[in-house]
């Protein structure tokens, strides 16, 4: 991204049913090419190609390139979460476990494009904190209430929070080993297996 894509010279107006309906119109677009692109080379002049419109009908919706790719960014996970969350509800995956079983192919799929494009996105919050720490920490509070919704509903709010945490820092750490490991899946296998032990226990335990 260069350091022009950065200024902002409009100042957005969506007060409107109108304006909001474009503004996410222009949104989907750029979520739509980042999904498929990636953020390497992202930009404003690349967004607004992708959207059919120019950078300064850009920047009359959006602070600037940081706040598109962050609230494209945003979107797209999103997206990886309904994924995820789609296959919870069967009724053969109403346990806490049954529930992340069925998480953990979406996140680990091999043609998960979302997943790499998100991968991307926290590489870049780890590279320049500065600028784009928010797409880490923005992570973090999308998924978090997600995990807390698969908990059994007679924990109480600690411990749905505690085992959501350890869900997701684990979880995290098995898709980061894959984007940069080799892509054995073997290890990451095995650790899944570890944490589903875990939380067995977890709903032993009773309530």
């Amino acid at each position: 991204m260069d350091s022009a894509d950065v200024t902002v010279g409009y100042r957005r107006s969506t007060g409107s049913r109108r304006g909001e309906a474009r503004r996410r119109d222009l949104l989907d677009r750029v979520t739509d090419d980042l999904a498929v692109n990636g953020l390497v080379d992202f930009s404003l002049r690349r967004a607004a190609r992708s959207a059919g419109t120019t950078h300064k009908v850009l920047l009359y919706y959006f602070d600037g390139v940081e706040d598109l790719l962050k609230q494209a960014v945003f979107q797209l996970r999103g997206r990886l979460i309904d994924n995820a969350l789609a296959g919870t509800g069967n009724s053969d995956r109403q346990t806490l476990v049954g529930r992340v079983r069925a998480i953990w192919p979406v996140l680990m799929g091999e043609d998960n494009g979302l997943r790499r494009v998100l991968d991307q996105a926290i590489g870049l919050a780890m590279y320049d904190p500065l600028r784009y720490a928010e797409l880490g920490r923005g992570a973090t509070t999308q998924y978090l209430p997600s995990l807390l919704s698969i908990c059994p509903e007679g924990w109480s709010d600690q411990r749905k929070l505690e085992v959501a945490e350890m869900i997701l820092a684990t979880l995290r750490g098995f898709v980061m080993d894959r984007a940069t490991g080799n892509g054995d899946m073997a290890g990451a296998d095995a650790g899944f297996e570890a944490l589903v032990r875990a939380l067995e226990r977890e709903e032993a335990a009773g309530t």
